[in-house]
């Protein structure tokens, strides 16, 4: 799970150290079952952990995730508002509205992506990305915000198919992970990823049983423009996954501040065949 790439290009991103040479060698362990992931709904709250410059004094909003077991594929759905103050104690509103499809076998994707700020459309990313095979290569095909097809490397991955394998890592003390992933959020193509594995937990008691009975790792992924291969990331997170892929304490690195993330409400969902 993540915010879109182009929300947070219009904040300023801090600085960290690019991925280490080792990590990039080691190959990705075989990925979860889809069977594994859990069809839910979740509701997030998002307050302001720290401002790390006096560019920003206050910041909250929510955050709305569903994630829908389609048979063939994963339907996903992310609905993020937020109210950003600066130092002129002006309020900008920002929205995010994101939706996927994808097919189980990791081979086939769809998105849709819409940004506003202050009700004015930001960004919009519109398209379908298809792979030769699981890992790469590909290629996606942009219909917004202008037609045009993009390759995609060896290696690439699809959100779910990101989820599965960074937790199949983070659980079978994989510490280091390099992942090319390609969202939909950016309309030059796919970026790199970044995780590394904090922890791992067994089973422990949380507000909700399905999630009880589960081991979990907290997981720190940082996203990076793949092409210009910079040193500083679009976007840090840091959270704690269960193995179905539910997610919580979030804390989201915009640069200039800090969010945290709490899980507000939980439901798993029923297959829809």
């Amino acid at each position: 799970m993540r915010l879109s790439a182009a929300l947070t290009a219009l904040l300023m991103t801090g600085a960290l150290a690019g991925p280490p040479a080792v990590a990039a060698n080691t190959p990705p362990p075989a990925a979860l079952p889809p069977s594994a992931m859990l069809a839910h709904r979740a509701l997030y709250t998002l307050t302001l952990a720290r401002a790390k410059s006096q560019d920003v004094i206050a910041a909250h909003g929510t955050m709305g995730y569903a994630v829908a077991d389609a048979c063939d594929g994963w339907t996903s759905e992310q609905r993020l508002r937020m109210t950003v103050t600066n130092a002129d104690g002006q309020e900008i509103e920002m929205a995010s509205d994101y939706a996927t499809w994808e097919a189980k076998n990791g081979l086939k994707f769809r998105f849709h992506m819409r940004q506003t700020t202050d009700t004015a459309v930001s960004s919009q990313t519109d398209g379908e990305a298809t792979l030769t095979k699981a890992g790469g290569p590909g290629e996606v095909h942009y219909t917004l915000p202008k037609d045009k097809t993009v390759p995609l490397p060896a290696g690439t991955v699809f959100p779910m198919a990101h989820t599965e394998t960074l937790l199949a890592a983070a659980l079978h003390n994989q510490r280091f992970l390099n992942l090319p992933l390609f969202d939909g959020t950016d309309e030059n193509g796919v970026e790199d990823s970044f995780i590394i594995a904090l922890d791992q937990k067994p089973p422990m008691h949380t507000a909700y049983p399905v999630l009880s009975a589960l081991p979990s790792a907290r997981v720190h992924i940082s996203f990076f423009d793949h092409d210009v291969k910079s040193m500083m990331p679009t976007y840090e997170v840091t959270m704690r996954y269960w193995e179905n892929g539910v997610a919580d304490n979030m804390t989201m690195d915009f640069g200039d501040f800090v969010m945290n993330a709490k899980l507000k409400e939980f439901a798993p969902q029923p297959k829809r065949c």
